[in-house]
């Protein structure tokens, strides 16, 4: 990829991004952690207590690349049907019809996912990962782009059903949402009480922009040694005393070999987003916090000492050699 293409794909972001930002305060971490995952081709999970704008981020985003955009309630009573959709009889024609369910637009907010059982939540498996529906005997391809962007509240806990870790790896990101400064917080106070709808917001990508923006993801270089350090990474989270980490007994469950291709996808489009045509070491270190986070799963008594899985990727990252 040339310079000036890079320059232009760069461009192209930082204008979408400004302009997704007319409607969210502070929150650079979100707005960053959305469009890394857009440009990767992944799906993010956004967590924290209510009232962050993660959901209005999502639909800001989905106007500003001008695609359909679907929100699903999670609750306990929610169906697999009534995400995917079902076949119903069409007494006129006397045969059954297929309805397709809100799962098929390109960005979809799963709104508190952990309000529903597993049994619904996995209904959205086959479309994270194979970007399709089986309904009754047929299979449907979902539109191009596609996301997911699932939200959960990570205090409350009565009445939710934890994702399980196979569908968490799903997720390419895990982004984090922390309170805004009380400059911030004042600026969004004056935001809703001048406009409570969302605002206007330009429509500055399509489906063609975005996909022709993650085929450029995929030109960026990444030197070998630069897959081996992202792999030595994962490993370590699998094998740390192969890096001379004492971290017996704290980790339950390492990263899968997701975590390897995710990091190299994101720090892809991280390269890409500060106008480079190759990854550097500092771009696999930016985005490994989202990308490990949910994937290294503390044990128990780890937890009960205060140890986070944020804790134990810090450490990898201090051990593991930088190329």
């Amino acid at each position: 990829m040339n310079d000036q293409s890079l320059g232009e794909q760069a461009k192209k972001i930082g204008e979408a991004r400004e302009e997704l930002s007319k409607g969210i305060v502070g929150q650079d971490g979100l707005i960053e952690g959305l469009f890394l995952a857009m440009a990767a081709g992944g799906h993010a999970l956004l967590e924290s207590v209510p009232g962050l704008a993660k959901s209005r981020a999502v639909a800001l985003m989905a106007q500003v690349s001008g695609l359909a955009f679907r929100r699903i309630q999670f609750t306990p009573d929610l169906l697999p049907a009534d995400i995917t959709g079902t076949r119903i009889f069409n007494p006129g024609a006397a045969a059954f019809e297929v309805k397709k369910g809100p799962i098929f637009a390109n960005f979809i907010l799963a709104d508190e996912i952990n309000r529903a059982p597993a049994k619904v939540q996995s209904a959205l498996l086959e479309s994270m990962q194979e970007r399709q529906v089986t309904i009754g005997d047929e299979t449907f391809k979902l539109p191009a782009p596609f996301f997911v962007f699932a939200t959960q509240n990570p205090v409350e806990q009565e009445g939710t059903y934890p994702l399980p870790e196979a569908q968490l790896d799903r997720f390419m990101l895990k982004l984090v949402l922390d309170y805004p400064t009380l400059e911030e917080e004042a600026r969004v106070v004056n935001l809703v009480i001048q406009e409570t709808a969302l605002p206007k917001v330009r429509a500055l990508l399509s489906a063609e922009a975005i996909l022709a923006l993650q085929e450029a993801v995929r030109q960026v270089h990444i030197e070998e040694r630069l897959v081996r350090y992202l792999s030595q990474l994962v490993d370590a989270t699998r094998h740390p005393k192969a890096y001379g980490l004492d971290l017996e007994g704290r980790i339950a469950l390492g990263a899968s070999p997701r975590a390897s291709i995710a990091l190299a996808q994101v720090s892809r489009a991280r390269a890409l987003f500060l106008g480079r045509g190759h990854v550097e070491p500092g771009d696999i270190k930016a985005v490994a916090l989202p990308v490990l986070r949910h994937r290294v799963i503390p044990t128990y008594h780890a937890e009960a000492e205060g140890v986070r899985s944020v804790d134990l990727i810090e450490k990898i990252l201090a051990a593991v050699k930088v190329p």
